[in-house]
């Protein structure tokens, strides 16, 4: 009888050739759930402004696994202890870690469901698989979860300088093409220890961890928070909010079964079971898009509007300032609309909107990078630097804009 190899080695134009460690990994990427990751874009819209830039959740989630591989490897061979057992469930953690994503990934957080992060779709669906495979993912999510007794394990997951942020700037800059956010992965986990129970970087990295930090910055204001990506992104939230106002009223949408269910249900956390978890895992950047070529066409004013902005790449103007947007520029924007085109005022602010964006490249309050000097002192990496923009780095930038239509809808 033939044996399927589960031992695959995939390449990856980031890493070159990745292993799948095992054969219970191998069954986890193979499951529905995780391949639908291949149907999520990891940046949202941000292709409209970066034309590479149509690289997945399935991409990003590989490139972490295959990273956190590196980082155990690097600090068993450090002395720090890490038994294999825990080395595959980091890996299934920081590779389920985006499973929960909805449609265009954060673009999309919040508008599918009613107040519901990502992350905790994420650990529902790691609890279904966890039951489909007999319990082998209990120690992968008690690591998720924060509530495993080595804690420098969940910092790998979830912290300052976790598998997950060192895959996606790397990534993303590749595919965006945006060279300054390309960083030395490979350096930074090299340079990874551990410390009474806390992961520290040696002092002999703090210039990759400069850089790091730099190249987060940039990337945020320069790819993430590209102005021309937040237009695209809000707009895409008032196509769903405008599509639940519709079917509310009894107005019939033609769309897919997964996205009508979500259209005509208000459903929180607590409301997922199984059955709406399996619709949810049918969503992806498919059912939205089919939905606005669709819905360009129809007849309400709003939701045409919005849809053929998108589809044809003919977006609102964005105007970004240092300083809050004034209240009479926006009534003014918004009388113009409700005049030229006879909508109500509410209908009006579907077009015309006011919002904020801000930038931390580096939140010490919340968990700080911590440099393990030669004489064995552990300090924040801000005082250990000699580089003064550190400390800008830690403060928080916001920048606000306004949203309004050009000459004509």
């Amino acid at each position: 009888m033939n044996k399927r190899n589960k031992l695959k080695i995939l390449n990856d134009p980031i890493y070159g050739f990745i292993t799948i460690p095992n054969a219970l990994i191998f069954d986890l990427i193979e499951h529905k759930y995780f391949q639908r990751l291949r149907r999520i874009s990891q940046m949202g819209l941000s292709y409209l402004v970066y034309p590479g830039a149509h690289h997945t959740r399935f991409h990003h989630a590989l490139g972490c696994m295959h990273l956190m591989g590196k980082a155990v490897d690097v600090l068993n061979f450090k002395g720090v202890i890490i038994s294999e057992a825990e080395k595959e469930a980091l890996q299934i953690a920081i590779l389920l870690h985006d499973i929960g994503h909805g449609p265009f990934s954060h673009a999309m957080e919040n508008s599918i469901v009613d107040g519901v992060h990502h992350e905790e779709i994420s650990l529902l669906f790691m609890e279904v698989l966890n039951k489909e495979f007999n319990g082998k993912l209990t120690l992968a999510i008690d690591i998720f979860k924060g509530n495993y007794h080595r804690n420098f394990m969940s910092q790998l997951i979830s912290g300052q300088l976790d598998m997950d942020r060192t895959d996606y700037l790397k990534r993303d800059s590749f595919y965006t093409g945006v060279a300054e956010g390309n960083i030395n992965s490979e350096r930074l986990i090299t340079m990874l220890n551990v410390v009474n129970d806390e992961l520290v970087v040696e002092e002999k990295g703090i210039y990759s961890i400069e850089k790091f930090l730099v190249a987060r910055r940039l990337m945020y204001w320069q790819v993430y928070l590209h102005k021309t990506s937040i237009v695209a992104e809000m707009l895409l939230i008032r196509v769903l909010k405008r599509a639940k106002e519709l079917v509310s009223r009894k107005v019939n949408l033609s769309c897919s079964k997964a996205l009508s269910f979500f259209l005509y249900n208000q459903i929180s956390l607590e409301d997922f079971d199984d059955n709406i978890l399996e619709l949810f895992g049918s969503l992806d950047d498919v059912d939205i898009v089919s939905a606005m070529k669709e819905w360009q066409h129809h007849e309400d004013f709003v939701l045409s509007n919005l849809c053929k902005m998108i589809v044809n790449r003919d977006l609102l103007k964005i105007k970004m300032k240092n300083k809050p947007v004034s209240q009479e520029n926006v009534t003014l924007e918004m009388a113009k609309l409700v005049d030229r085109y006879n909508i109500s005022l509410d209908e009006a602010a579907y077009f015309v909107f006011t919002g904020e964006v801000s930038n931390t490249a580096y939140d010490n309050d919340k968990q700080r990078i911590s440099i393990l000097k030669k004489t064995g002192k552990v300090v924040d990496v801000v005082k250990a630097s000699d580089e003064l923009n550190l400390k800008a780095l830690s403060k928080r930038v916001t920048k606000y804009y306004m949203c309004s239509p050009k000459e004509k809808l």
